[in-house]
């Protein structure tokens, strides 16, 4: 793999990350469980969406953690449906310690449980589960805020007047709970209107990224097949000289001494 190559692929890579990644992070919970260097630190995170999908033999924590001390967590879940024998805990803290803030379980939906706001900046969230489930499933929505009574720069919601950070605008996740954050036409591009021969923006910027890159990669091997090609040129002219004679130039290798001062042509 030449050098040429490394750097387009990195360069295209550096653009797919600036441009079409979404800004809030969607995270399995069950591949989280398996990273140590995740379960060890404190994520810091301006929002998230934790999902799990009939994860067994778990028993994992997680800790994430505001970038502002003078922000909190606002914890919403989307989707919840929990076998008996599993348990979320989520805990108002940097471990989970002490008694939990809820303890979220086959007993609880997304409309009994509501909003959930943490006093602190961080929150913490224990998942444990059996070997039974078969249909163990929820979607937990958490978002950085900060209250409306503190000076905001980034963005503020309409309800509730909570601050959250930019990234999180049009990410097709409701951070704010009122949805203000994904308001289509206003903040939010409508993905029907800007669709090209049929295929979102994002599509099209990365295949159109991938053509120019795949254009520049043979142009580069072009050019150096060129370049090859003169240097060969080059070394054999240095190495054959030429003779010219009334038949047009030849090689002086080609010629052989046959009477003494002169040269005939084989």
């Amino acid at each position: 793999m030449n050098s040429a190559f490394k750097w387009n692929l990195l360069t295209f890579i550096l653009l797919l990350r600036g441009c079409c990644l979404e800004p809030s992070k969607t995270y399995q919970i069950g591949e989280l469980c398996e990273r140590p260097t995740f379960l060890s630190t404190y994520r810091k995170i301006d929002g998230a969406e934790i999902i799990s999908k009939n994860e067994r033999n778990l028993d994992c924590t997680l800790t994430f953690q505001t970038h502002s001390i003078l922000q909190r967590f606002m914890l919403r879940f989307e989707v919840l449906n929990l076998d008996c024998n599993d348990h979320l805990y989520i805990f108002d803290g940097a471990h989970a310690a002490s008694s939990h803030k809820a303890d979220i379980s086959c007993r609880n939906t997304k409309q009994t449980v509501g909003t959930l706001f943490t006093r602190s900046n961080f929150i913490t969230l224990r998942y444990v589960t059996d070997g039974w489930g078969t249909d163990n499933t929820f979607k937990l929505v958490i978002t950085a805020i900060k209250d409306g009574k503190h000076s905001c720069k980034d963005f503020r919601c309409t309800l509730k007047e909570f601050c959250i950070h930019p990234d999180l605008l049009c990410d097709n996740i409701n951070h704010c709970e009122d949805g203000s954050d994904e308001v289509t036409g206003i903040l939010c591009e409508d993905p029907i209107d800007h669709n090209i021969f049929g295929m979102s923006s994002e599509t099209l910027t990365i295949i159109t990224i991938c053509v120019v890159l795949m254009m520049l990669a043979c142009g580069f091997g072009v050019g150096i097949c060129i370049c090859r090609k003169k240097t060969n040129e080059d070394i054999t002219s240095k190495n054959h000289p030429m003779y010219s004679d009334a038949n047009g130039p030849k090689h002086l290798n080609d010629y052989r001494p046959a009477v003494r001062g002169c040269y005939n042509y084989v």
